[in-house]
């Protein structure tokens, strides 16, 4: 049986809003040992570009690129909170932070996965 609805996420400050629409909960929930993942440090789920907006916020948002500049990643420009990004190894996707999402209980994720992002951040532009 499919599920769906739509959760909210917020950077910590809240000048950032966006909402996610899900099928069947969060979906490709992992930790990536890339050097810009590794060390904010958080558990991202994904979805595709569509099911990810941008409600509040936008012009709040400051986006950080590196290497082959395809990876597009968003933080808030007042408290600094990375609140998604545009995947580098699957453009039409963006992975979000789940601890921006309103409710969430890190006690029902179950297991992470990894995502080897070091080993795909040294391909050269």
């Amino acid at each position: 049986m499919i599920t769906q609805q739509t959760v909210k996420g917020t950077c910590h400050c809240k000048a950032v809003e966006f909402e996610v629409d899900l099928i069947n909960g969060h979906e490709n929930i992992r930790r990536c040992n890339c050097s810009m993942c590794s060390r904010r440090g958080a558990i991202m789920a994904g979805v595709t570009v569509d099911r990810l907006r941008v409600t509040r916020g936008e012009d709040k948002l400051s986006l950080y690129q590196w290497n082959t500049k395809i990876a597009r990643h968003y933080f808030c420009s007042v408290c600094g909170i990375y609140t998604h990004h545009q995947r580098r190894s699957v453009p039409t996707e963006y992975g979000y932070n789940l601890a921006c999402i309103e409710g969430i209980d890190f006690a029902t994720i179950g297991e992470i996965g990894a995502s080897n992002g070091a080993a795909q951040s040294l391909v050269s532009p």
